[in-house]
């Protein structure tokens, strides 16, 4: 176990002493951030009062402006679930290019403590980051207006970030131990960047896209966790509102923009609950686990 938390150790050295790595792994949110800034923003606050006609008076403006905000936070960290992991694993690519992988392999550790030890660190590190933008989104937001989530949400919004970071680790491992050269990892990262906000429904809803897409975005956990973490934090402030809309349109309103951004959970066509849902992303994990175990030391035979 000693060796077994040496290399754990050292695989998180490598990563947080790359601050360039640090950074990239920051990059797709940043994108989100600012595509959503200058493109998204009006088109959902277009979308919220397209919903709310009649009831205008009823709704404050400000609670409709933190609405966004928060589908905002969604797809930030929803894209940060995906990205972040793939960076932090980046390590694994680096070792076998730069032939450290021939010494790791021939120290006394068995092979699956091997890949456990980089699947645990890069999950560690995975989590500090998203930690770290969930926590300056709270901040942001918080300072922009009352968010009405609640401190029990707020801890589960970690959790469900640890969990994300855990369940996409354990996907992107059994990718990556297969690229040779950070060239081809690097490239792969750009196609994810690309396609990760369209999956996880931060930059056009999923409920826009045909039931096949629908599905087949569905089957990915980071877009379990990301239903997830959408009814955790938006929630709150949808009660709020239906509260102060009194029952005048039947809860319309709020049914609408559920439907619209996707709160509901669904695999593979069927709708499931929310504990449902985090029971598919653990067997998805441990399906994931087993099978880096398996595959690994046939693609990192000792040498």
């Amino acid at each position: 176990m000693r060796k077994f938390m040496g290399l754990t150790k050292r695989n998180l050295l490598i990563y947080f002493k790359d601050r360039q790595s640090v950074i990239f792994s920051m990059l797709t949110s940043i994108i989100v951030l600012v595509l959503y800034m200058l493109f998204l923003k009006n088109t959902y606050i277009d979308s919220a009062n397209s919903a709310m006609k009649g009831l205008e008076g009823l709704i404050d403006d400000k609670d409709i402006d933190m609405l966004v905000n928060l589908i905002l936070l969604v797809g930030v960290i929803g894209s940060a679930l995906i990205t972040v992991p793939y960076n932090c694993l980046s390590t694994i690519v680096n070792d076998k290019e730069n032939k450290i992988d021939y010494d790791i392999s021939a120290t006394p550790l068995k092979r699956w403590q091997i890949v456990l030890s980089y699947f645990v660190a890069s999950t560690i590190s995975a989590f500090i980051m998203n930690a770290v933008i969930l926590t300056i989104g709270y901040i942001v937001l918080s300072a922009q207006g009352n968010m009405y989530i609640s401190a029990e949400s707020i801890a589960y919004s970690y959790a469900l970030i640890f969990l994300g970071s855990l369940s996409a680790t354990a996907f992107f491992m059994l990718i990556i131990i297969f690229f040779k050269t950070s060239s081809a990892s690097g490239a792969f990262f750009g196609m994810l960047s690309a396609a990760c906000g369209f999956v996880i429904g931060a930059y056009i809803p999923l409920s826009q896209f045909s039931k096949g897409i629908q599905n087949f975005c569905n089957f990915f956990p980071g877009t379990g966790v990301t239903v997830l973490y959408r009814n955790t934090i938006m929630n709150g402030l949808l009660d709020k509102i239906n509260t102060d809309i009194g029952g005048v349109d039947n809860g319309e309103f709020v049914s609408s923009m559920k439907e619209a951004f996707n709160f509901k959970g669904s695999i593979f066509g069927s709708e499931v609950s929310m504990t449902g849902l985090v029971w598919y992303v653990l067997a998805f994990l441990l399906v994931c686990i087993v099978a880096m175990v398996l595959v690994y030391p046939k693609v990192y035979k000792r040498k």
